[in-house]
């Protein structure tokens, strides 16, 4: 922020606008307009030291001393909640509003917020990037989270499962939704991902869910008949995750954003 109340001291001692600019890292327009503005409000080099910045900014400036000053999300709080399953940005950004709202500050908009946020993930690197081959992998789970669908006629909530499809090396994602887990919604959810998509990836990585996945130890993988023969039919591979791991990285992320 440039300093009018040094600006105006070293106009006292008679010092050059340019040495002024110089001085104090501001241009010799800025320096122009504020000796013009004092001029103009018949403020002295000495009656401005005796004021602060603030001060002089209101005085010098009032329209500009007007523009609202804007709350900063914190981000490293942010990022913690983040972690946590359920969490959106968006939801966030909703709890930031109102805390601004409560203190009497004014909140960024969404997508100043969300690159605020954005930037504070790429320089503190709080991301783990894992290196991927375009078109090998489609790694398929049915998310976390049920959605619900509302009966028009009777009011009641009928749950619904959703199914998620990521490509890992570029993020591109395919969720859809279905009355049930049945062995049917998981080979019809692949055929869409496939056609959405555009193509076939060489491999498959599959959760331990039983309409793919029927027994996983150290010694044996044993997958699903009906899963077994679509995947022959693709030309495809399916390797399950390990057990008690996590095989899709993106299924949260891809989750909230979808509501977002």
């Amino acid at each position: 922020m440039t300093s009018y109340k040094e600006i105006l001291r070293l106009y006292g001692l008679g010092i050059k606008n340019t040495h002024i600019a110089s001085a104090c890292r501001c241009s010799r327009t800025t320096v122009i307009s504020v000796l013009q503005r004092a001029k103009e409000q018949g403020l002295s080099p000495q009656a401005a030291s005796e004021m602060s910045d603030k001060e002089l900014s209101r005085l010098l400036f009032p329209a500009e001393s007007a523009k609202p000053a804007y709350k900063m999300p914190d981000c490293e709080y942010l990022h913690r909640e983040m972690a946590k399953s359920g969490v959106t940005l968006t939801l966030l950004w909703l709890e930031y509003c109102d805390q601004c709202r409560e203190s009497g500050q004014i909140p960024y908009k969404s997508t100043q917020f969300y690159k605020y946020y954005s930037d504070y993930v790429r320089s503190t690197k709080a991301t783990m990037h894992i290196n991927r081959k375009p078109g090998e992998i489609m790694e398929v789970d049915w998310a976390g989270q049920n959605a619900g669908i509302i009966d028009t006629d009777t009011g009641k909530i009928i749950p619904a499962y959703v199914f998620v499809a990521a490509l890992p090396y570029s993020g591109y994602a395919y969720v859809e939704a279905f009355l049930s887990q049945n062995q049917e919604s998981w080979i019809t959810a692949h055929i869409n991902a496939y056609r959405f998509f555009g193509g076939v990836t060489r491999i498959l990585v599959s959760d331990n869910l039983k309409t793919g996945v029927e027994k996983v130890t150290k010694g044996e993988t044993l997958i699903n008949k009906t899963y077994q023969e679509m995947v022959e039919h693709y030309g495809t591979a399916v390797i399950p995750c390990r057990i008690s791991t996590s095989c899709i990285s993106v299924f949260h992320r891809v989750w909230s954003h979808s509501w977002s």
